[in-house]
């Protein structure tokens, strides 16, 4: 095994072929930016010549100062019989000006002749050829090998004469691809090591695995185990199907379990970090349950878990969460004990105040409020204030007195005047009335929405204006209803989780009611109650 390995990344290129997943120019040069920073060797910036905006980021590129990374750009080998000279990919893959060229070629023979439809041996000609041709232009090239462990299964000889062809030719990696993403762990070290016996010293070998049998970040492992030097991978996991290795998880097992240093110490202290902003720029929620920087990566739900790790942070955690930048956390639930409950008072600065006795009772609390639908594990805004509530000197900012919701379907004729009957247009109307107390005086406001919840926030943030101005940084993002015991029909309670946020951090507040407006509400106006709290604007 080696003790060095080279970081690959492909989230600008494979990361960007998974549904769902369109990257702006601005957006890929922020995240080469961040890659480089935390210690990614190569970013593979796109495709040559496929599209416009690859073209243009190869050219903005170029004024990045990067302080480590190098740009790859990629592209196929040439056309079957034709020349390198003439050949447009390979023309369009020089003019990135990238200084490392990925070519992609076929190491599988039933790919060569059923897909690419040609001969064996003009495939190897087109390998050697391409690989030659771009060396001699002084650009370094690396060589992903498609299909190669399907290929290497049905046709040893066949799948590593290409692998020769393109060393001999000048290509510096030799990336073996599992492009179909079925070829598992165990098989792709023994894979690998045979490569490498084969080849001899020379040989630099990668590794590019998809995740579709779940073992991509496994296959990376195990071929780095067997003597792979590079490792292809996107972060998050993003990637063609279900995606590719995740390059986060890959360095996360390679720092911190095979004593491979891919990236400094101060690097991994900015995972979490980065593993969010790419999320952000792919328009994706960050996955919470991602291994090593997700925001359950090191929760705690039941109660013997989170006592003992609050003894010892290696007791139900395999790191130190801050190793990644990440954080453990104790979640609140039905099966929670009470040191689930004192953990987060002494997080709160509340332990002065609250006893092991309060503790016991809130813990009691919590109990009785799951059973009537209402659940804390994905609402630790809410539950913040269940302990807040809990204090002998506690106060509310705001009391509500009442709310009335009205929603109209109004039809009117196209004429603009008098009703009509024919279902032509149906623009409907949700109108809010909120009567709440703030200190000694009594707000009664009105406020129209697109629904009634919107109304139900125009008309709250009206009666609080006076009192609490800051309150317009906040805003709804989310908005989430489930049934909670469906087997009652209609008469069902309901759970509404709300997410809101401001400028600098995101949290989430539930409510639980037979009347989904009620549960609404209580998730709404909690919301505002925890942000004038944690921001300061009420209590200490």
């Amino acid at each position: 095994m080696t003790n060095r390995v080279e970081l690959y990344d492909t989230t600008l290129r494979d990361g960007t072929q998974q549904e769902g997943i369109s990257l702006s120019v601005e957006d890929k040069l922020a995240i080469t930016v961040r890659l480089d920073l935390l210690g990614i060797d190569v970013i593979e910036g796109g495709y040559a010549g496929a599209n416009p905006k690859d073209d243009e980021y190869f050219q903005r590129v170029q004024s990045l100062d990067l302080n480590h990374a190098q740009i790859a750009a990629f592209g196929n080998t040439r056309r079957a019989n034709a020349n390198p000279e003439s050949d447009p990919t390979l023309q369009a893959l020089l003019d990135t000006n990238a200084p490392i060229l990925t070519l992609v070629g076929k190491s599988s023979e039933y790919q060569v002749r059923d897909v690419l439809q040609t001969s064996l041996e003009e495939n190897l000609a087109m390998i050697a050829d391409s690989v030659k041709y771009l060396q001699n232009k002084d650009r370094r090239v690396f060589f992903d090998a498609e299909h190669f462990f399907d290929g290497y299964k049905m046709n040893t000889d066949y799948a590593v004469q290409t692998l020769r062809v393109a060393m001999e030719a000048g290509a510096e990696r030799l990336i073996l691809c599992d492009t179909n993403g079925g070829t598992l762990p165990s098989e792709v070290a023994a894979i690998v090591s045979k490569v490498i016996k084969d080849l001899g010293d020379k040989a630099v070998i990668g590794i590019h695995s998809h995740n579709d049998t779940d073992t991509a970040v496994a296959s990376a492992i195990a071929a780095v185990e067997a003597g792979a030097f590079q490792v292809q991978g996107c972060i998050n996991g993003y990637g063609e199907r279900t995606g590719n290795a995740n390059m986060v998880s890959v360095i996360g097992n390679l720092n911190l379990k095979m004593d491979i240093q891919a990236i400094s110490d101060e690097q991994l202290k900015t995972m979490t970090e980065v593993s969010n902003f790419i999320s952000e720029r792919v328009n994706r929620r960050p996955f919470p349950f991602q291994p090593f920087v997700g925001s359950s990566a090191f929760s705690h739900k039941g109660g013997l878990h989170a006592a003992a790790t609050q003894k010892s942070i290696q007791a139900y955690q395999h790191i130190d969460p801050s190793l990644v930048g990440n954080t453990n956390d104790v979640v609140i639930s039905e099966l929670s004990g009470r040191g689930n409950v004192i953990h987060r008072i002494r997080e709160m600065g509340l332990d002065t105040d609250l006893d092991d006795s309060d503790a016991r009772r809130i813990v009691q609390h919590v109990k009785d409020q799951e059973s009537k639908g209402f659940s804390y594990e994905g609402a630790n805004a809410s539950f913040d204030l269940v302990l807040r509530r809990a204090l002998p000197n506690y106060e509310a900012p705001f009391e509500l007195i009442d709310f009335m919701v009205i929603v109209e379907n109004r039809r009117r004729s196209s004429f603009g005047t008098g009703w009509r009957s024919d279902g032509a247009e149906h623009p409907m109307l949700s109108e809010a009335t909120v009567k709440v107390r703030v200190g000694d005086s009594v707000q009664h406001t009105a406020a129209e929405g697109n629904g009634p919840v919107g109304a139900l926030d125009g008309a709250l943030r009206k009666g609080l204006t006076d009192a609490y101005p800051e309150l317009s940084a906040i805003r709804l993002t989310d908005y989430k209803v489930r049934v909670v015991n469906e087997g009652v029909g209609t008469g069902a309670a309901v759970r509404v989780v709300i997410e809101s946020a401001d400028d600098k951090e995101v949290w989430y507040t539930v409510g639980a009611s037979t009347n989904i407006l009620e549960a609404s509400w209580l998730a709404l106006s909690d919301s505002f109650e925890w942000w004038l709290y944690r921001t300061g604007v009420v209590g200490s």
